[in-house]
């Protein structure tokens, strides 16, 4: 069974930075559109970046600049300057079967990891 597990979560004050990795179990995640998703406390679930099979990148507006995603063996968001409204709940997600304009989709998903981000 294939999967996706966050880890790297935490508190950190604004304009702090965290790592965020996601190890995944499946080669064919890895080849799909992958990607970052968030949702903060009574806020529907977002697109925060994704990556594609030739490791094109797209970013939420809210990011562009401060986040980078990458990936190799496991999927990574490096988060820098980190703001109060970053807050949220952080999910990694693949979708299989499509390999571009991958911003915002996704059918596969990881438990999830805390960022909390304080004023």
């Amino acid at each position: 069974q294939a999967s996706l597990v966050e880890s790297g979560g935490g508190t950190v004050e604004t304009g702090g930075s965290l790592t965020l990795s996601c190890a995944v179990t499946s080669n064919y995640y890895l080849s799909s559109c992958m990607g970052w998703f968030r949702q903060a406390p009574g806020k529907e679930r977002e697109a925060v970046a994704s990556i594609d099979l030739h490791r094109r990148t797209t970013y939420a507006d809210a990011v562009k600049g401060r986040f980078t995603i990458s990936k190799d063996n496991s999927l990574i968001l490096q988060m820098n300057n980190l703001k109060p409204e970053d807050t949220g709940m952080y999910f990694c997600a693949a979708h299989t079967g499509e390999f571009r304009d991958c911003f915002g989709k996704a059918n596969n998903w990881g438990q999830g990891t805390q960022v909390t981000v304080s004023s």
